[in-house]
């Protein structure tokens, strides 16, 4: 495990050097230090921040001063504290942890060409036709890896690998909120009406982010998700 410095007020926790090669049990032990950190609540630690391989110890130089001190160095001293609190834990235990509480949320997805602006791209890249993209799409089984870009944002572990699909040369400048889309090995969903340059595949009725509710985001890292597809007149008489 390496803590390094990314600018004066972060420290990034690198856990793993690699994600593909094994992304189940890479996301469990990211996850594994994410709910340790949080439950050490260090203070002067702001925001925590999963990623991958990593996670963001966002902090407040000030109050890790006051707190802490700084004999060997605020960093030094942090990065004691960070070890501190992700150490103790037993690798059985944490593992149980971090699988044990993970949520399977299903997303409705109409792949109605009419929202699936790049079935046929991702059906001509595939060498399969639209109806064999949309069932091996909604026949797998997703995991939440961070979530990130815009708010609530999933990037989705788990795509079949003859759905990989590069991303578009050139970006759309607006994708609707809920599109849903390949880029490269990864799905996700867009929340926000935003720019990106996935290829979309479909769309969901579900609102994904919700500034006014807590938690804001539909999905956590570590979530299991399953895509289900529905008929373009179920997508319009939706309520979620």
């Amino acid at each position: 495990m390496e803590i390094i410095p990314l600018g004066d007020s972060v420290l990034i926790v690198r856990v793993r050097e690699q994600f593909e090669e094994a992304p189940e049990e890479t996301l469990d032990d990211v996850l594994r230090v994410f709910r340790s950190l949080q439950r050490a609540a260090i203070r002067g630690v702001i925001e925590l921040a999963p990623a991958y391989t990593s996670v963001a110890v966002f902090f407040d130089p000030v109050a890790v001063l006051k707190a802490h001190g700084a004999a060997n160095g605020m960093f030094d001293e942090l990065a004691t504290r960070i070890r501190s609190a992700i150490l103790p834990a037993s690798r059985r235990h944490s593992r149980r942890t971090a699988t044990g509480g993970s949520r399977l949320i299903a997303i409705p997805v109409c792949y109605d060409p009419e929202f699936g602006f790049d079935l046929n791209r991702v059906a001509e890249h595939a060498k399969l036709s639209e109806r064999e993209i949309v069932n091996l799409h909604s026949s797998a089984e997703y995991r939440v890896a961070c979530v990130g870009f815009v708010p609530g944002f999933p990037f989705l572990a788990g795509l079949p690998k003859s759905l990989a699909t590069p991303r578009r040369d050139v970006p759309r400048k607006e994708i609707p909120p809920g599109s849903v889309g390949i880029g490269g090995a990864q799905t996700g969903i867009y929340p926000l009406r935003s720019p990106g340059g996935w290829n979309l595949i479909g769309r969901t009725p579900l609102k994904l982010f919700d500034p006014t509710i807590d938690p804001p985001t539909l999905l956590a890292p570590g979530d299991r998700v399953r895509f289900r597809a529905i008929t373009r007149e179920e997508f319009e008489s939706s309520k979620y």
